[in-house]
């Protein structure tokens, strides 16, 4: 193995190690709150520590640098993975995820943009790509060389603003525009499928003038090799990543529609833990427990 083989097996082996805390963040700040979407959050983790280790310029100590680039999370409901990454990247105050979903903290169930690190409120599924082609035409008009990048989970693909987003990027030549759908195949009580199909998913978007590449989104080679093909395409690109709710422990991927927005309980989180091999983190249980 060359020096280069082994220095990117050992990024991906960090990355992993980032992974798998980010999943512990999510289930103690979900069990904690009493609310929220693990297992939705699950399915987003690997896309956005590849996000945040190497493909967005941005700096957590100047969050509002004009020439960053913009990171629009269309998948709100998901917001606990991107509240967990922004804090360990030095965006706000780690403690902070704690207080999800209470008067007394500033996160709520969706993330909104009066958050560091945040660039759109979200709410209703289906805006994110809008808002995305906002900040790629914003760029161009004020001849910045910034990046857009947006994460749409699969089952908002269902709502027809994504399609007039999507014929309008590629009307407007945006290449510096990159989507990212997590294709976990299940949203809030059934299938994608079987609520209203979206195949064939890569066809549609080559169809409407995308370049279009596909990966598994908990395998960070593969995330490495469709970014690369993406950012080296002319149009807008789109990564079709096929991932998995609750990926990472056992009874979360059997059970996947069970746990889209079902707390742990007690029991669950430690079987968890033990599972993601971050059993340290029931400390921070017992602590909140004894007071």
């Amino acid at each position: 193995m060359s020096r280069h083989e082994r220095e990117t097996r050992t990024s991906y082996e960090a990355y992993e190690r980032h992974a798998r805390e980010i999943r512990a963040d999510i289930l103690l700040m979900t069990y904690r709150a009493g609310s929220g979407h693990p297992g939705s959050s699950f399915s987003t983790v690997e896309l956005l520590v590849w996000l945040y280790n190497e493909e967005l310029r941005i700096d957590p100590g100047s969050p509002d640098d004009p020439d960053r680039d913009r990171l629009i999370f269309s998948k709100g409901h998901a917001s606990p993975a991107l509240y967990s990454i922004l804090a360990r990247s030095g965006f706000f105050d780690f403690e902070e995820l704690f207080d999800l979903r209470t008067l007394e903290g500033c996160l709520q169930g969706h993330a909104t943009a009066d958050i560091p690190g945040i660039e759109f409120t979200s709410g209703s599924l289906g805006q994110g790509l809008s808002f995305a082609i906002g900040t790629g035409l914003g760029a161009t008009v004020s001849d910045r060389q910034y990046r857009s990048f947006v994460v749409l989970g699969d089952g908002e693909l269902q709502e027809g603003q994504i399609w007039e987003a999507a014929m309008s990027a590629a009307d407007r030549e945006l290449s510096d525009l990159i989507a990212v759908v997590d294709r976990n195949g299940v949203q809030n009580d059934a299938p994608v499928a079987e609520t209203k199909a979206i195949s064939p998913l890569a066809s549609k978007f080559d169809a409407f003038g995308w370049h279009v590449e596909q990966c598994n989104g908990h395998d960070f080679e593969s995330i490495e090799r469709a970014y690369s093909g993406a950012k080296s395409a002319e149009l807008p690109s789109v990564i079709i990543a096929e991932t998995q709710k609750g990926n990472g422990v056992s009874f979360m991927q059997r059970d996947q529609m069970g746990y889209h927005a079902t707390v742990l309980s007690r029991d669950e989180i430690e079987t968890a833990l033990t599972e993601l091999n971050v059993e340290h983190r029931l400390t921070e249980i017992e602590r909140w427990e004894t007071g």
